[in-house]
């Protein structure tokens, strides 16, 4: 029996096969396309009868496909100053920066210097041209929920950012990613980092948008942490509120190793971020913590899989979502022990804060555990405001609104302080703070 495609996978098949030849890479890259593509044809878009796609059935919601930004002339139609302006606080920071337009890396807006040599970062276009790399890197590591977004950034992706770190960098790498919205584009990037051994590094990925436009953004990171090193990685997420976001963060972290990520989300009428992590070696730690702020019938979901293979690693997950209106949150969390992965130590938990009646949270927590020496657990709780509370605050001369905001900001304020980076973790409290002054309005 075949399954009809809809009018949206029948445009993504037509569109790659009228974009294939403008997209960057040797052959090999080429037939790795085509393989993706094929494996998409076959499944299609990811729906809900697909068990870690039941909360959001992309085949339904997903009416059209994009035209695919490829070639679009960048660079004479973009200046920092834009940018600076819809990143806000974000543009203040101390960082190098790598800045993508529409999915095409933009060195005239870029500023990775300060850096020094002991970080290499290259364009993904040029990358691929190199056939060591591209046999590395251009199929990523299978991930345990959904192969579907994974194999279309593959076919799609345009352009990212090739990053290895052999030293401790003094400041954080910044990679923002711009759409312009004037259009409405289908925009695929791909970013591969690689930490070398006892090493600090701060990475923030950063989506945003100049205009209104809907886009359909496909973003892929993969990142390596090598052994003993100490990794905090920061996605923001503040696109147009008609775009569609999909994420996926392929995690490998070494023995010994720190690493610390950390998700914020405001932006896009629908959003998935995919994380799956897996340790290479004994002594790994690992932090997963995130928090969306979500208001009309904005859809955000969190689907990781976090896989312990070796023995005496710890995972911890966090995840905070603030709902109103007709807003729904998703989040699901997988946990996996292996046999041989005795003396772990992995804990997880989501919260919801319902500010309305019409908002809907998922919760499904798992955990798979094959070892008898472990600590585990999971947790899940969802809740309006407490009116104690509320009383409490204005018993003592606090209007009820301002009330409000000083509950939901302490019940954001757990997950952000995960960010042990101060001028970071001050920023995100900023924007956490206008997404409610703009909620009061």
């Amino acid at each position: 029996m075949s399954i009809q495609k809809t009018k949206a996978e029948e445009a993504i098949s037509t569109q790659f096969v009228a974009v294939a030849g403008q997209l960057p890479g040797i052959d090999a890259v080429a037939r790795s396309r085509k393989h993706a593509i094929a494996a998409f044809n076959k499944d299609g878009l990811p729906h809900r009868r697909i068990e870690a796609w039941k909360y959001t059935d992309l085949r339904v919601a997903m009416k059209s496909a994009f035209e695919p930004a490829v070639n679009l002339g960048i660079s004479n139609h973009t200046d920092w100053q834009a940018i600076a302006e819809v990143l806000g606080p974000f543009a203040d920071l101390d960082v190098a920066r790598v800045v993508l337009v529409d999915g095409v890396y933009v060195p005239e807006l870029s500023a990775v210097e300060i850096l020094g040599g002991d970080v290499q970062i290259m364009p993904l276009a040029a990358a691929l041209s190199d056939e060591c790399f591209a046999d590395m890197h251009v199929r990523p590591p299978r991930i345990e929920q959904d192969h579907a977004i994974a194999e279309l950034n593959t076919a799609f992706m345009t352009d990212g950012a090739a990053v290895q770190i052999s030293q401790s960098t003094s400041k954080p790498l910044h990679i923002i990613n711009v759409a312009r919205g004037t259009d409405e584009r289908m925009i695929a990037t791909r970013n591969v980092i690689s930490v070398g051994d006892d090493v600090e590094a701060t990475i923030i990925e950063s989506f945003v948008a100049l205009g209104s436009a809907a886009t359909q953004t496909n973003a892929l990171t993969h990142i390596a942490v090598g052994e003993r090193s100490h990794v905090h990685h920061i996605k923001v997420q503040e696109e147009a509120m008609a775009s569609t976001h999909l994420s996926t963060w392929i995690v490998e972290v070494s023995g010994e190793a720190n690493y610390r990520g950390f998700q914020f989300s405001t932006g896009a009428a629908l959003s998935r971020n995919q994380i799956s992590v897996s340790y290479g070696g004994e002594g790994g730690k690992v932090d997963i913590s995130g928090a969306y702020l979500l208001a009309d019938r904005q859809h955000c979901d969190t689907t990781l899989v976090v896989e312990h293979p070796v023995p005496n690693c710890e995972s911890r997950e966090l995840f905070k979502a603030v709902l109103d209106d007709e807003a729904r949150g998703v989040f699901q969390g997988k946990v996996i022990v292996r046999a041989e992965a005795q003396k772990t130590d992995g804990k997880q938990m989501a919260q919801a804060l319902m500010l309305s009646e019409a908002c809907e949270f998922d919760s499904k927590p798992e955990l798979e555990i094959y070892a008898d020496d472990v600590v585990c657990g999971h947790g899940a709780t969802c809740a309006e405001i407490d009116p104690d509370l509320v009383f409490y605050c204005r018993s003592r001369g606090i209007p009820e609104d301002q009330a409000r905001g000083l509950i939901i900001q302490s019940f954001i304020a757990e997950a952000i302080a995960k960010v042990e980076d101060p001028a970071i973790a001050d920023v995100l409290s900023a924007r956490a703070n206008s997404w409610l002054e703009r909620d009061r309005t």
